[in-house]
């Protein structure tokens, strides 16, 4: 249990520390952001620092730091250092970077910021890619609450929950942010942040053993921790997702020196409700057999409500799991209405009216109701995957950004280290992985290892170069870059971090 606690002060610390060191990175000016020069009382309108914090952490949270965790610490406790090591180093800088790009970029979406930075055949892939994604977690957080609701509610069965979902997502997605999400999802926050207290207060009371870190894979099948795990636990570390929703609140926030407590400090809650998890998963079944055992008869959203009940009892349990049921139903209207927002900067489609918005968001729930009667374990896969690869390229994204503001191009590093680390996980799962290319472990890891060596290679060899700033500021004044020009405070040599 000793192990746990040093985690958690750890992980609480060292967010604290590295997110001033990040901040200080990108320097935050007064300037006016878009939530204010572009208020449109749909999309863009200023909403409270605290009430945005809640939100964004709503927003991101999902199932990823509850099943992801769960099925990460069948691998140990060792899960518990990539959590607190992702979330801080990765994660927390991933989310930080993804916000604030998009607000000095005028609120834009993910796939328009790397494609400005990465160059336009890396815009369209995005474009296609995010929505893709966008659609599957949307999927997820469709599936997962439904089954979890069916606990509390058998007489409903899943495929009635799922229609109910979708009619909510429906409502959320097109109306004004402050009216549902603005005025919903600060209350379900608390809720989220109670439940994760409930249920490790419940596993120290009740006698529950949280087992100390081994550095050893103590998986009961011998599955590799490398490059599985760093896949499997996704939002609980790093998450390509979380880029997608931090323009929805980059659109609401008042001034970039918010961001960090926002942004990077939505991802450090998330990490500390990953280790709650994994922690009570290994504690409760009492090693990683049980627990591989229990995911395997239960289900992911059966061993949520058997952890919940167990250590919280009845009217504590459901509680939790209300908790957990909010967590992706809150994270998947958001995946919805970022693919909405995705396509209407793409299509430069004016979202003012409901009907405009409406002709975008109806197809996409559509399609995200057809793929619910997936296998739910084979579209987690695809998801993880596809999820922390969008880190990858987010985080290179945001490397290349450090290279052209920066003053000190070093700085850069501090986004190019976990995105090499990233792009070889990734590699290397997709490669060995089942759903993927099923080649062997060695050869799927040493090419893992090639192709992130490679990619910094590239990124060296070009944006340390200066190329990717000479390109960008070409681009400034080229209408098929982009519809608004990037800040001149934004590329200007006197606005970059000393």
């Amino acid at each position: 249990m000793v192990s746990f606690f040093v985690c958690l002060a750890v992980l609480v610390i060292g967010g604290f520390l590295y997110s001033k060191v990040v901040e200080r990175i990108m320097r935050p000016t007064n300037d006016p952001t878009p939530a204010v020069s572009k208020a449109d009382g749909v999309d863009y309108m200023v909403l409270p620092k605290w009430k945005v914090f809640l939100i964004e952490l709503l927003n991101i949270a999902g199932t990823g730091p509850i099943f992801g965790a769960l099925m990460g610490a069948v691998f140990g406790p060792c899960v518990f250092l990539w959590v607190v090591l992702g979330s801080i180093f990765a994660g927390g800088v991933h989310d930080y970077m993804s916000g604030m790009m998009s607000i000095r970029n005028g609120g834009k979406s993910i796939p328009e910021i790397t494609g400005r930075y990465m160059g336009k055949g890396v815009l369209q892939v995005m474009r296609v890619f995010s929505v893709v994604l966008l659609i599957l977690v949307g999927a997820v957080f469709v599936t997962s609450p439904a089954m979890l609701l069916e606990y509390i509610i058998p007489q409903i069965p899943v495929i009635g929950w799922v229609l109910i979902i979708l009619a909510y997502y429906l409502i959320a997605c097109f109306m004004p942010i402050d009216k549902v999400i603005g005025r919903l999802y600060p209350i379900f926050g608390v809720v989220l942040i109670v439940m994760a207290v409930g249920v490790i207060g419940g596993i120290m009371i009740g006698g529950y053993t949280i087992p100390e870190i081994q550095i050893a894979d103590l998986h009961p099948t011998g599955e590799s921790v490398w490059p599985f795990m760093f896949i499997t636990v996704a939002c609980g570390a790093v998450s390509g997702f979380h880029s997608t929703q931090a323009p929805i609140m980059a659109r609401c926030v008042e001034t970039e020196r918010e961001s960090r407590f926002i942004f990077y400090g939505a991802m450090i809650a998330e990490g500390i409700i990953a280790l709650i998890w994994a922690a009570a998963g290994v504690a409760f079944y009492d090693s990683t057999g049980g627990l591989l055992n229990a995911l395997n008869s239960l289900g992911q959203s059966g061993v949520v409500y058997d952890i919940s009940v167990g250590v919280m009892g009845a009217v504590g349990g459901i509680l939790a799991v209300l908790g957990v049921v909010i967590c992706p139903i809150t994270s998947g209207d958001t995946a919805f209405r970022s693919a909405r927002l995705i396509i209407s900067d793409w299509f430069h489609i004016d979202q003012s009216t409901i009907k405009r918005r409406l002709m975008i968001t109806i197809p996409l729930l559509l399609v995200g109701g057809i793929l619910t009667q997936m296998d739910f374990t084979i579209l987690w896969r695809y998801f993880s995957w596809s999820n922390q690869f969008l880190a990858a390229i987010v985080l290179w994204t945001a490397a290349v950004y450090l290279t052209v503001h920066a003053r000190r191009k070093i700085y850069s590093f501090a986004c190019a280290i976990p995105a090499t680390f990233m792009s070889a996980v990734t590699c290397a799962y997709i490669l060995q992985a089942k759903e993927g290319l099923s080649l062997s472990a060695t050869f799927s890891n040493t090419a893992g290892i090639i192709f992130a060596v490679v990619c910094l290679a590239v990124f060296l060899g070009t944006s340390m170069r200066g190329t990717t700033k000479q390109r960008l500021l070409g681009a400034a004044s080229d209408e098929d870059a982009d519809d608004e020009p990037l800040k001149a405070s934004a590329i200007s040599p006197d606005s970059s971090v000393d």
